[in-house]
Parts: structure tokens; C-alpha cells; sequence
């Protein structure tokens, strides 16, 4: 490719880059302000000053654009900052440490945001069936920190590693955060180290100090 054409390649992917970042942001102020139902494809064009067409072409559907933002508010920087930490981690005790911080990140984030999906209880089965991926790719993830438990022996004895898997991703989950944090009144960082301690407790015998 010539430098000129590399030039204009990289011009238009930057456009591309911005108008996709004003959609999102557009959107993201109706879905909070007004509902996800209630926002129509077209008003979203118009609060980012773009024609409807282009969010199709970029989002492909109204449910795409909330795809994108969900993913954007739960696994941005400092999502992938903890990640990025605890892969590099040489003690898998800490990598459990850095679930539990990686799990108040996510459902904070997810608390505060709230207001992209208000009012959104019939959601399209397109996006019940995402929350359904999450929820395997969640579990997926999770299977190197006990993976790391299991070669380092420090699981207990008796405990084989589906059942580690299935221990982590259930005290990682919304509904346990749901319970302690929303309903019980307990801080993030009052969950975190109660996560951190109880995953400790369970999946190698020791707890936090």
C-alpha cells in the first residue's frame, strides 16, 4: 500500500473511530435520561448528528448500540487493567485477590450505569441471549485462576476443579453483590474484602488478614 492510500486509510478509520464514539455517547445519554425502550434508532441519530442509516451500518440494530456501551462501561480500562495484573501475578492466592477486586469492578460499574437499561424489562431475546454469553465467557475466564489453584496445589483436598470453577463463579456473581451491596447496605469495599477473604477461605483454606 503506498503511503498516500495509507494516509487516507487511516483518516477515514479515525472518522469511522469518531462517529462511532458520538453514537455512543448520544445514546448513552437517552438510554439513561429516557429508557432504552422508549429510545427510538432515530433519535439517537439525531443526538449524534448522523443519519439513521450510519448506526445500522456501524450497530447493526438499536440493541447493538446498547451491546456496545454495556461492554464499554463493564470492561473498560480498569477491567482490563486487573486482568492484565493478575495474568502477570506469580502467586495464584493473589490472582484470587484480583477476582474478587475484578468482580466489585464490573458490578459497580454496572450499578452506576444502571440507566442505560431502565425500563428495559423486554429486552429482545438478541440480548438475553448476550447476557447468557457473559455469563459462559465469565465462567470461561475464570477457569486460569483455578487452573493456577490446582498446578500450585493449594486447592483442598478433595475439591476437583469443576467444582472450584463453579465455588468462584458463584461468589463472583451480581446476585451475591445484588444481595450484599443493594440490599444489604455493605460498601464495595466492604464486599471486596469479604469476597476476597471468603474465596481464600474456600478455595485454598487461608484468609485474608
Amino acid at each position: 500500500m503506498s503511503t498516500k492510500k495509507k494516509y487516507h486509510s487511516e483518516i477515514r478509520q479515525a472518522q469511522a473511530a469518531a462517529t462511532r464514539r458520538r453514537i455512543l455517547a448520544a445514546a448513552r445519554r437517552l438510554f439513561s435520561s429516557r429508557g432504552f425502550e422508549k429510545t427510538t434508532v432515530d433519535e439517537v441519530a439525531v443526538g449524534a448528528e448522523v443519519s439513521t442509516p450510519t448506526i445500522y451500518m456501524h450497530f447493526k440494530s438499536k440493541e447493538g448500540v446498547l451491546r456496545e456501551l454495556v461492554n464499554e462501561v463493564l470492561f473498560g480500562p480498569d477491567y482490563r487493567s486487573l486482568v492484565d495484573k493478575s495474568a502477570s501475578s506469580k502467586d495464584p492466592r493473589e490472582a484470587l485477590r484480583i477476582a474478587a477486586h475484578i468482580s466489585r469492578t464490573i458490578h459497580d460499574a454496572e450499578k452506576s450505569e444502571i440507566g442505560l437499561v431502565r425500563g428495559a424489562s423486554a429486552l429482545s431475546p438478541e440480548l438475553r441471549d448476550l447476557e447468557l454469553e457473559g455469563e459462559r465467557l465469565r465462567y470461561e475466564r475464570q477457569r486460569l485462576v483455578v487452573a493456577r489453584l490446582e498446578k500450585a496445589r493449594l486447592l483442598p483436598r478433595g475439591m476437583g476443579i469443576v467444582q472450584a470453577r463453579d465455588i468462584l463463579w458463584s461468589l463472583t456473581s451480581r446476585e451475591v453483590y445484588r444481595m450484599l451491596v443493594i440490599e444489604r447496605g455493605w460498601s464495595s469495599d466492604e464486599y471486596q474484602k469479604w469476597l476476597a477473604q471468603t474465596l481464600l477461605q474456600i478455595l485454598v483454606g487461608t484468609a485474608e488478614e
